[in-house]
């Protein structure tokens, strides 16, 4: 078994539209990919026993090596659907085994009084992906996420 890694955070919209935003083409490739990255959906098979395949450039590959060829990383996605959360499972093609493998993604959706708590647990991440590297990618896509259903917000 490999490592976990995690990230949560509460975003100000109801369960519903975040759950909406997680199995939409679209959405994925405006919010998923962390801060540096684009991504584009090649194959779209969004219901239980289907998947999706993104491939993720980094947009100054310079120091960013990408785990399938220079500058991208080619993932596949099966992605499992109840409404309280989305189970992905990430298949990550490499030729080099330290970031070659299989990682499963689930995003926990909790509603609470502010809206809902969004816990993202990896689990058996290549040993090659670096923790803090990985953990903060997955809280830029949070971030992303949030700002994308939470829309455009008034001056406080």
């Amino acid at each position: 078994m490999g490592r976990t890694d995690r990230a949560g955070r509460v975003i100000a919209a109801p369960p519903a539209a975040v759950y909406a935003a997680l199995l939409d083409r679209e959405s994925l490739e405006a919010w998923l990919p962390p801060d540096g990255m684009r991504g584009r959906i090649e194959h779209w098979d969004p219901r239980p026993g289907g998947g999706f395949r993104m491939v993720l450039t980094y947009l100054d590959p310079a120091g960013a090596p990408g785990k399938t060829s220079d500058g991208t990383d080619d993932v596949g996605f099966a992605a499992l659907t109840p409404p309280e959360r989305v189970v992905q499972r990430a298949v990550f093609e490499s030729e080099d085994v330290a970031y070659a493998g299989t990682m499963t993604l689930t995003w926990q959706l909790t509603a609470v009084a502010a809206g809902t708590d969004v816990t993202v647990t990896a689990t058996d991440v290549p040993p090659g992906i670096n923790q803090a590297v990985h953990e903060a990618g997955i809280s830029s896509s949070l971030a992303n996420l949030a700002a994308y259903v939470e829309g455009p917000r008034e001056s406080r």
